[in-house]
């Protein structure tokens, strides 16, 4: 009796950690390479859950992967247990403490730039033995892993949109308009025409800062022969430096370069839209580790643009 009993409680731990690795992967058949098992076992794991608890804790078919209600009920209460587990497995032995916990952030190059230092020295602080992924990409490859369930948090200019995401207004970036000054005449204010005729550096078309920058000048075909594309916003500034062109960047990623006269703002009839930052986390990841990382990250926001001289960015 005593073994049937121990498969037993074996198996429903096998099972909890099975439903977690398959709430973060979206996915059955990365879930079964992770746990180096097959995906029929996965399934197999989930449906005794289910059976044992009589609802659906997971939506699946058709393509589509949703954590229901009660599975988000379920994933809160199974993380409790399997923290409280390794606790007390650390206390048996004699460690000073559990299993490190794991954090995926992933971040465009703004941000990266600007308060994830924050963010993460604030998160260690918090929980020290805290490891900490971050992942720099554009907004696109951001969302798409985000669908995957590559990350546990994202900041993007665009928001992930899914029963299990939550999002809230990270920041706002002040957009400003700048060049080399061998390019640029620091008096002069210069109207869209005039910007029109000078060679244009922003990101790629299918991107979301894209969109910002082709409504500006009212006529996109204005652009078509004048423009240089980038993904990375470092390489925008290092070919502004370099004199390619001009471009709308951030204000606050191009401080340090404007104050050794690499670059300069430039004066402008008409301003260019501000650009806000959406964060986007899961519901279906760890709860508590994920709502740290969330209050967190709102404070960070905010202390880094307390922190800045000139309004360059706030928080909304």
């Amino acid at each position: 009796m005593r073994a049937d009993t121990n498969a037993l409680r074996n198996m429903r731990i096998v099972d909890i950690n099975t439903f977690l690795v398959l709430v973060r992967t979206r996915h059955f058949r990365r879930t079964a390479e992770i746990l180096n098992t097959s995906q029929p076992a996965i399934s197999a794991r989930l449906l005794a859950l289910e059976n044992e608890f009589g609802v659906r804790l997971i939506e699946r078919g058709d393509g589509a992967f949703r954590v229901t209600p009660e599975g988000e009920k379920a994933l809160q209460a199974f993380q409790h247990i399997l923290d409280s587990l390794q606790d007390l497995t650390a206390n048996l032995s004699g460690q000073e403490a559990s299993a490190p916990r794991n954090v995926r952030i992933g971040a465009i190059d703004s941000i990266a730039s600007t308060f994830m230092p924050n963010l993460v020295d604030s998160l260690h602080q918090a929980m020290p033995r805290l490891k900490i992924d971050v992942s720099v990409e554009g907004t696109k490859l951001l969302v798409e892993g985000m669908e995957r369930g590559e990350y546990d948090i994202i900041f993007a200019v665009d928001p992930v949109i899914g029963d299990n995401f939550r999002s809230f207004s990270s920041l706002v970036l002040e957009m400003a308009w700048a060049g080399s000054p061998s390019l640029i005449d620091p008096q002069r204010v210069y109207s869209v025409d005039d910007l029109s005729r000078m060679p244009i550096i922003t990101f790629p078309k299918d991107t979301p800062p894209y969109r910002q920058i082709a409504p500006y000048f009212q006529d996109e075909r204005v652009l078509a022969s004048k423009l240089t594309s980038s993904n990375s916003l470092f390489a925008i500034i290092n070919l502004l430096i370099h004199g390619f062109g001009v471009g709308a960047i951030p204000s606050v990623t191009i401080e340090r370069e404007i104050a050794a006269g690499l670059l300069c703002p430039i004066k402008v009839s008409k301003r260019f839209p501000p650009l806000p930052i959406v964060a986007t986390y899961q519901t279906a990841s760890d709860y508590d580790l994920v709502r740290l990382v969330v209050e967190q990250a709102r404070q960070s926001a905010a202390d880094f643009c307390d922190g800045l001289a000139a309004k360059v960015a706030w928080v909304s």
